[in-house]
């Protein structure tokens, strides 16, 4: 059974933390093009927030099980997985918290052709909490890498799985 749950395990990583990582990496620099006047990216803005939105939500089986993994292999308390399981954690806090809001509050400032969008006068407090477009996107860009890093580090202690009888 361990081994049935790896391989739906892994696969399910492969096929939503993979697109999920790439689409919120791609954002910023999507945005950014289009609020510069480069081209209308808007579209594709969407579309990658789409993405991350949706396979975000299949991501979410991946932790799931890998806890039905690591039962059925009698390791869920070895120090490799609590971490693995702590920092999946922290990047899936980021993805709700951080990501997927700032994905959105860069999408609405976004037109339908691509330029920035004329500013809301008339509800003065979101303009009093709404970031300027470069601080935004830098953030964006900041958090979207932190993100993928903390994949990373996940990947590794999958792969390393340090002070294991079964590791490499």
């Amino acid at each position: 059974m361990s081994k049935f749950f790896l391989t739906l395990h892994v696969l399910v990583a492969v096929l939503a933390v993979g697109p999920v990582t790439v689409a919120a990496s791609l954002f910023p620099r999507s945005v950014r093009n289009s609020l510069n006047g480069c081209s209308n990216r808007a579209p594709e803005a969407r579309l990658l927030h789409r993405l991350t939105r949706v396979y975000a939500t299949v991501g979410a089986a991946v932790p799931l099980l890998g806890i039905a993994t690591a039962a059925a292999m009698g390791v869920t308390k070895d120090p490799w997985v609590i971490a693995s399981l702590t920092l999946t954690a922290i990047a899936a806090g980021l993805l709700i918290t951080r990501v997927l809001p700032g994905q959105q509050e860069a999408l609405a400032m976004l037109n339908e052709d691509g330029r920035r969008a004329a500013a809301a006068t008339d509800v003065p407090a979101a303009t009093d909490t709404a970031q300027e477009p470069a601080a935004l996107l830098k953030q964006l860009s900041m958090t979207t890498g932190i993100f993928s890093l903390l994949w990373a580090v996940v990947l590794v202690l999958m792969v390393v799985r340090p002070g294991s009888s079964t590791g490499g």
